[in-house]
């Protein structure tokens, strides 16, 4: 009596947990809601003459896609993206970077030394920090392929497939769940 007691209150419990795990259908207002932005924070406290290049750049960006957004790190605030000036040629760490990781991008002053534009440069680099490795060779027309793009090119602006990878990488579901890889990606033509 007491097994035919358990055993039924067993399968009732088993399928009340069903019944509560199945997900509730989506409201018309809930289905209309884009989906949630990823904002990341950069530092360009040591961009030094690359500041308002890397500001143009992030209003590319910005203007470019709606899965992420970049904003300028509040002081003390720890930025997914560091933006450092050096002396080498412009380089990335290979993302995508998630909210509590950390990439660099490297403003090298090789690049613009050889005339390279620098709001291309930094555009190109936070492509890098945000998933998309280089295309080369390229077009001027695919900001991923930086230098092969030649130095007259000014194209500071990721291209429809650029863009739709970037999407990717920072939307739902399995595409938008990868990791950095942590790879610095120079880019030398």
């Amino acid at each position: 009596m007491l097994r035919r007691i358990l055993t039924s209150l067993l399968i009732t419990l088993s399928a009340l947990a069903l019944v509560g795990a199945a997900p509730a259908a989506a409201s018309p207002a809930e289905r209309s809601q884009p989906l949630r932005q990823t904002v990341l924070h950069y530092d360009a406290g040591q961009a030094a003459e690359y500041t308002s290049a890397v500001a143009e750049a992030v209003d590319v960006w910005n203007s470019s896609v709606g899965n992420v957004r970049l904003e300028p790190a509040s002081a003390g605030e720890r930025a997914e993206i560091r933006i450092v000036a050096d002396d080498g040629w412009p380089r990335a760490h290979l993302g995508p970077v998630r909210p509590g990781g950390q990439v660099t991008v490297w403003m090298g002053r090789e690049g613009t030394a050889e005339g390279y534009d620098a709001v291309r440069i930094a555009a190109h680099e936070l492509g890098h920090s945000l998933g998309l490795p280089d295309v080369k060779p390229g077009p001027c027309s695919s900001l991923m392929s930086g230098s092969t793009g030649g130095v007259d090119c000014t194209n500071a602006y990721p291209d429809a497939s650029e863009r739709s990878r970037v999407e990717a990488n920072y939307g739902s579901g399995l595409a938008g769940q990868s990791v950095t890889d942590g790879q610095i990606l120079v880019d030398r033509g």
